[in-house]
């Protein structure tokens, strides 16, 4: 009897073990890096005395288990933590509400009653169809006035009964196809407003050894499935006004559980038109290889010449590149920017909702106005047009992020840029647009340039004119770069015959004009330089 009563108290003990207790846990706060999140969640559990297992429902599904930390009362002890994603258990609630399972309930009904209203209105129509094609009564000997009127009366008493029914029957129709839209927007209403419940579970052994029933569990962890990226919009109304700086983020996360009335932080820590300003590289000359031709009795092949694109070269005339010719929801409540040693957070003073949906929401980080100086930049042998640079000195203290800007200049879009604060100058140069006022040519003057042939070698002479026009009202700030060819061969002479007054860079054979031109102020500079060569070899990239 005792072993048999012993018996009975462990099975009841253990069956009563085997019941876990199911919880869901509830977003609190999120911290967003470039690559992950971390999560805080919380939960509320009537823990009994004694060991329990828990298991906290709405747990990301992309879970670094490594990361996760629960924090619990002192009175409770936690034995094990496990992540997963399959867990079953008979003691999973229905996920779907009583009220959204109504909804499909109707949604169906309605559906069925539209098709047999449906049904019932095509067999009417073809019924009317057949009734009308057969009014011809009248035979080859002819119809008594009797048989007529009882054919006329038949045809008219049923043709009416056939249009009556045919009448209610469309307007079945339509008040069904009403209110199954009606149904329809209802149900996408509350499956966009319901709550994400993940896959992603925490099976947790806990152990109480105090008196305390409602237990408070904090839950936090690394995920990944979630992002987010610097933004900006300047706006600038003059060139003598400084830079409106709005500091946005873009967040996106898929980590299956939404935020809803979350805590907020954005940390740069790690767990239309191209209006990129062009730059001008080395010029290194190199000796074409000469085509060797192989000859046979059916055809002659010619070995192929290099492609005719600019590549560039380094000292040592190893090809470096080439480079083909070619001319949403907004929070507007500034957040507490935190500088640390490795990286800065953003805090975000208002509690927010991004859905698990993978869309971009856009943030507003903060609002700031910053003192710039403007000035022109061009290069005129990759690109005509002339780029305003606004200039941002000791721009460490706004605590900037890389990433792209819209330009707003003067009222108007005028394209994108990227900002790049990881720089070593100590200006940083952003690229405002491009602006037509300001129009520049660059032109061969073909009476200054030619080939000279001598007894060994040949002379080729260039010149070119750079012309400047100011088509603005106001007096303008003008950088113009250009470049001379250098050598790589110490067969190939280079001299600059005429460097227009410029800043010359001999190592990068750059040349450079500041120039200050007053309004509709025409400017022109020119150029020149002679690459002396053996008159036997070409040089491709000249």
């Amino acid at each position: 009897m005792k072993i048999c009563f012993l018996f009975i108290v462990l099975l009841g003990l253990t069956l009563g073990a085997q019941k876990p207790i199911v919880a869901t846990a509830k977003v609190e706060a999120a911290t967003v890096y470039f690559n992950s999140v971390e999560i805080s969640q919380s939960v509320n559990i009537n823990l009994p005395n004694g060991t329990s297992e828990i298991i906290v429902k709405n747990v990301s599904d992309y879970v670094n288990e490594e990361t996760v930390l629960v924090g619990v009362p002192k009175q409770v002890s936690v034995l094990s933590v496990q992540y997963t994603t399959n867990y079953i258990s008979e003691y999973d609630k229905n996920e779907n509400s009583s009220q959204l399972k109504e909804v499909k309930d109707s949604i169906l009904w309605v559906t069925n009653k539209y098709s047999q209203i449906k049904n019932e209105k095509e067999s009417t129509q073809k019924t009317i169809e057949l009734l009308d094609a057969n009014q011809k009564i009248v035979g080859s000997n002819g119809i008594n006035s009797g048989d007529l009127i009882k054919v006329v009366e038949y045809y008219q008493t049923k043709r009416t009964e056939l249009s009556n029914s045919l009448f209610v029957l469309e307007r079945k129709e339509k008040e069904l196809s009403e209110k199954l839209t009606n149904l329809k927007n209802k149900l996408s209403y509350s499956q966009a407003n319901e709550e994400n419940i993940s896959q992603g579970k925490l099976v947790l052994q806990l152990m109480n050894s105090g008196n305390l029933q409602n237990i408070p569990l904090q839950i936090s962890y690394i995920s990944g499935g979630a992002s987010w990226q610097p933004f900006y919009d300047l706006r600038a109304e003059s060139i003598s006004q400084p830079i409106q700086f709005l500091y946005k983020a873009q967040v996106v996360q898929q980590t299956g559980v939404d935020w809803k009335n979350v805590k907020l932080t954005l940390s740069s820590g790690m767990p239309s038109q191209n209006n990129r300003v062009p730059e001008l590289n080395p010029w290194f000359l190199y000796f074409q290889p000469v085509a060797k031709l192989y000859r046979s009795n059916a055809l002659s092949i010619s070995m192929p010449e290099y492609a005719n694109e600019e590549q560039v070269f380094n000292k040592k005339g190893m090809a470096l590149e080439n480079r083909q010719k070619q001319a949403y929801e907004v929070s507007t409540v500034s957040s507490t920017i935190n500088e640390n040693q490795l990286n800065t957070s953003f805090d975000i003073p208002v509690l927010y909702n991004i859905l698990s949906n993978g869309k971009q929401h856009s943030v507003v980080l903060n609002e700031i106005e910053i003192p710039a100086s403007y000035k022109y930049f061009a290069v005129p042998k990759l690109d005509k047009d002339a780029y305003l640079l606004a200039q941002i000195s000791n721009y460490s203290q706004y605590n900037l992020l890389k990433g792209e800007a819209n330009i707003i200049f003067e009222g108007l879009y005028v394209g994108k840029t990227v900002i790049d604060p990881n720089q070593t100058q100590d200006t940083l140069s952003l690229g405002m647009g491009r602006d037509k006022r300001v129009t520049i040519t660059r032109e061969k003057i073909a009476d200054k340039s030619g080939t000279r042939f001598l007894s060994s070698s040949k002379e080729q002479t260039f010149t070119y004119d750079i012309v400047i026009k100011n088509n603005k009202k106001n007096r303008i700030n003008l950088t113009i770069e250009d470049q001379y060819p250098l050598s790589t061969d110490e067969n190939i002479k280079i001299e600059l015959m005429d460097k227009g007054g410029a800043k010359v860079d001999a190592d990068l054979g750059k040349l450079t004009w500041d120039l200050v031109l007053a309004a509709n102020e025409i400017r022109k500079i020119r150029i020149s330089y002679k690459v002396k060569s053996p008159k036997n070899q070409s040089i491709s990239n000249l």
